[in-house]
């Protein structure tokens, strides 16, 4: 398909609130194996697979697009994997990518250097409180969530809340987006830390 008819075709559907993916698309070969090398590595010999990892190798293989939240219980990999593991996946793979990585405390202090980002990791969702400067209130993750969507931008995030607590933290619009934006990945099982 030509490229022309792809980008009047976006620009037509930029601000309508239509679900669309992000502009970044990549594909790791052997994602798995790389993904339990990066295990391996870090943890050297606590080194463990649990079988939720199948699915973050599959978002390597081939992400679609789409950004990666991964959502579950403390200890589980999920910060290892998004903050060690894929940013070296996509420098090595797909060397002109850059991975920008944000605790939750830090995005309220931190909102538009986040925003100017093409590839955003945000750790620990949920923590982080809403900004209130001067009197003004403002929730910043759900502007970032909007900003990666206008912008078809990608978010790799984890959190410890489940789907009721996220929804009870963020507005429908914003769930709504997250799961047009990401592959929600749950990590199911009890804590690897010792």
């Amino acid at each position: 398909m030509d490229k022309r008819l792809i980008q009047e075709a976006r620009a037509m559907l930029e601000g309508t609130g239509y679900p669309r993916t992000s502009f970044v698309n990549f594909k790791i070969p052997d994602a798995k194996t790389h993904l339990m090398d990066g295990i391996k590595y870090f943890c050297e010999d606590d080194a463990v697979w649990v079988e939720d990892y199948n699915l973050v190798a599959e978002w390597l293989s081939d992400n679609k697009g789409k950004g990666l939240m991964m959502v579950g219980n403390c200890g589980t990999g999920k910060t290892l994997i998004g903050s060690k593991i894929i940013p070296l996946l996509l420098y090595h793979y797909c060397s002109k990518l850059m991975t920008f990585q944000y605790a939750a405390q830090e995005i309220n202090a931190k909102a538009d250097e986040i925003m100017q980002h093409k590839i955003v990791y945000l750790d620990d969702i949920g923590r982080e409180k809403m900004l209130n400067s001067y009197g003004n209130k403002r929730w910043v993750f759900p502007e970032i969530v909007d900003d990666a969507d206008r912008k078809g931008k990608l978010l790799i995030i984890s959190t410890n809340l489940d789907s009721k607590h996220l929804a009870e933290k963020y507005d429908d619009r914003t769930m709504d987006r997250l799961r047009s934006l990401t592959r929600i990945v749950p990590f199911t099982g009890k804590s690897l830390r010792k």
